[in-house]
């Protein structure tokens, strides 16, 4: 018996000191845990648990202004009174909205879309119930509050354009970042991430788009474990972006749109013609640039997108026309350079020219008789660019089309610009495996056939013919950062290479134009003194005339369906003596150059002098420093 329970003692023992040693040895490596977390690890569980306490939300930098060169906002911001609704202070989410309704129009698809947003997410989110609020609207909502739980009105900022309609196609709009934006985020910017997040999505507004964008700041927020602000610990706010400063002149853009207005479709292009600088572009219709800030409904998109006058189109920069009798300088000068013809020496027009069995007309249906050069243009005698084209050739014409601007890209600084298109032998042939014709060669004599330009680039066309120098378009001045103002220095254009006694000859025949009783653009000269106008008219047709309409004159251009008249076109500079200005008109089938397109091109020219900032200079030194003429 006591053997048996000796036994017993010690298997216990045994039993016993295992169970201690593996207790000992679990409480060994608990502690040594602990030490290591607690002790050794601290930093690192004290930082993370702090980042878990504390939430860091990215603040949106107030985006930089647009400024015309004067300094005058084309482009600012604005406070946007947002309503949000905070689904977890309400009982009843239908009731409140039904109440707010009454203060501000709710459609059943924003009532719908306020109710999906509010389900997929945490109850104490908020979320936007409208945008854009009135002072009004406010008021009312605020007065109302106690009737509204869970609603509160929040302060943000929205771009505003002063000009409308008129300055969309040049400074574009913004609108909330896409998907493709954020997947297109090379630089790993982080406000792309912010919800809502405005950029840059046409224009000036998306060419400079990271200027004006600024840097995010960022807000410290303690929360709860479901992640609920608690309350706020910093805030810093953003560096605002960059002003930027255009060449656009404010008043000269705003008239020039004016004066397109009551056009269906038309473009024009105000330029300095020694820097490039653009003084005014505009296209119509336009479309109002807030519309995309706030957003546009699915109908809005449908109407605006399926136009057929395409408002959504910058038709200054992007739309391809026959360049017309405007071109005739071009051939003149391409002529004159290979000495196919002078200045002096006549041709006769009777009032067509034929090659083979094809007729071509003067416009002049009994023609002009003897014109030399400056006659020619005077007049715009088509018999005589038919026929000093044929002398010089197609490869001749473009390869001096090309030295003045035409045919390519002219890198002005928005975005979605055509290159128009100049043809040459080669061309046609790698294009459409057709060998050039003589006919299509007296065809782009006179600018028509398979020319096609922009408006843009006959303002580059026309301020390379006045200047001699190879001036390239550009918008962009400078930047207003910090209170200080930079503006960019461009070097110098270079030589365009061509004589400058045949630039002489040509301007004398574009004078005429405009200063002589006999010229085609003589009811639309500038009569100030010291302001006149060299220019050219021209009449580009878009639809083939037959012989009966050409014989029987049945039917006369404003009598045709609107899309089968002719395009009104204009260039000029001034004043003639020393040029300063450029100016190209554009009127989809507007009919001819010299009533349509000429007088707009003479008003918003008129008026760009007027407000020529080196001229106001002079005055003021004369005057002893007064600056109320240039404030006005």
């Amino acid at each position: 018996m006591y053997r048996e329970d000796s036994t017993r003692y010690k298997k216990f023992s045994r039993r016993a000191m295992f169970l201690a040693g593996g207790q000992l040895a679990f409480f060994g490596l608990l502690a040594g845990r602990m030490y290591q977390l607690q002790v050794l690890e601290s930093n690192r569980y004290k930082t993370l648990a702090e980042e878990n306490r504390i939430n860091i939300r990215l603040l949106s930098p107030q985006r930089g202004r647009i400024l015309d060169r004067f300094g005058i906002p084309l482009v600012l911001n604005r406070e946007n009174y947002r309503v949000l609704l905070i689904a977890e202070q309400t009982r009843d989410v239908k009731k409140t909205l039904k109440t707010l309704g009454k203060l501000i129009s709710l459609s059943e698809n924003e009532n719908w879309r306020i109710l999906r947003e509010i389900k997929q997410r945490r109850s104490f989110v908020p979320v936007t119930v409208q945008e854009n609020l009135d002072w009004q609207k406010v008021s009312q909502i605020e007065v109302n509050a106690p009737d509204l739980p869970g609603v509160t009105i929040d302060v943000g900022d929205r771009r505003e354009y002063p000009l409308g309609s008129e300055s969309a196609h040049l400074l574009g709009y913004v609108a909330s970042a896409s998907a493709k934006d954020i997947a297109g985020n090379r630089l790993g910017d982080p406000l792309l991430e912010i919800p809502n997040f405005r950029v840059g999505k046409s224009g000036i507004e998306k060419e400079q788009d990271l200027r004006l964008r600024g840097k995010a700041g960022n807000s410290q927020l303690e929360v709860n474990a479901v992640g609920r602000v608690i309350r706020e610990l910093s805030r810093r706010e953003g560096q605002p972006g960059d002003d930027i400063v255009l060449t656009v002149d404010f008043g000269i853009q705003k008239l020039t749109t004016e004066k397109l207005r009551d056009k269906k479709s038309a473009a024009a292009v105000v330029m300095d013609v020694n820097t490039g600088s653009i003084i005014a572009l505009a296209s119509v219709p336009g479309y109002d640039p807030d519309s995309f800030d706030s957003g546009l409904t699915s109908q809005q998109w449908k109407e605006i997108s399926s136009d057929p006058l395409a408002p959504l189109t910058n038709k200054a920069i992007s739309g391809l026309y026959a360049p017309g009798s405007t071109f005739k300088m071009i051939v003149a000068l391409a002529a004159l350079e290979r000495g196919v013809v002078t200045p002096d020496q006549n041709i006769f027009c009777r009032g067509h020219v034929e090659i083979g069995n094809a007729r071509f007309h003067c416009w002049k249906k009994h023609g002009h008789g003897l014109v030399d050069l400056n006659t020619a243009l005077q007049q715009s005698c088509d018999s005589y660019f038919y026929k000093i084209a044929q002398r010089v050739g197609i490869d001749r014409i473009a390869e001096m089309a090309r030295r003045f601007g035409l045919g390519d890209l002219t890198g002005i600084d928005l975005p979605n610009e055509r290159g128009g298109l100049i043809p040459t032998t080669s061309w046609k042939k790698d294009k459409l495996g057709a060998p050039w014709q003589m006919g299509e060669t007296l065809n782009a004599g006179i600018g028509q056939g398979f020319i096609l330009t922009t408006p843009l680039q006959l303002a580059v066309m026309t301020s390379r013919l006045a200047s001699g120098k190879a001036v390239k378009p550009r918008l962009f001045h400078g930047i207003f950062a910090g209170g200080v103002r930079k503006n960019f220095e461009i070097p110098p254009p270079k030589d365009i290479k061509i004589s400058a006694d045949l630039r002489r000859l040509v301007i004398k025949g574009m004078d005429a134009v405009s200063n002589t009783p006999r010229g085609t653009g003589y009811r639309a000269r500038i009569k100030t003194p010291g302001f006149e106008l060299a220019g050219k008219t021209g009449t580009a047709q878009v639809k083939r005339i037959s012989m009966l309409e050409r014989d029987t004159r049945v039917l006369k251009n404003k009598e045709r369906p609107w899309k089968d008249r002719d395009h009104a076109l204009f260039v000029a500079f001034a004043p003639v003596r020393n040029p300063r200005y450029a100016i190209s008109v554009v009127v989809e089938h507007g009919g001819r150059g010299s009533a349509v397109a000429a007088p707009i091109a003479r008003d918003i020219l008129h008026e760009t002098l007027k407000r020529d900032p080196s001229r106001y200079s002079e005055r003021d030194r004369e005057k002893g420093g007064n600056k109320k003429n240039r404030k006005s």
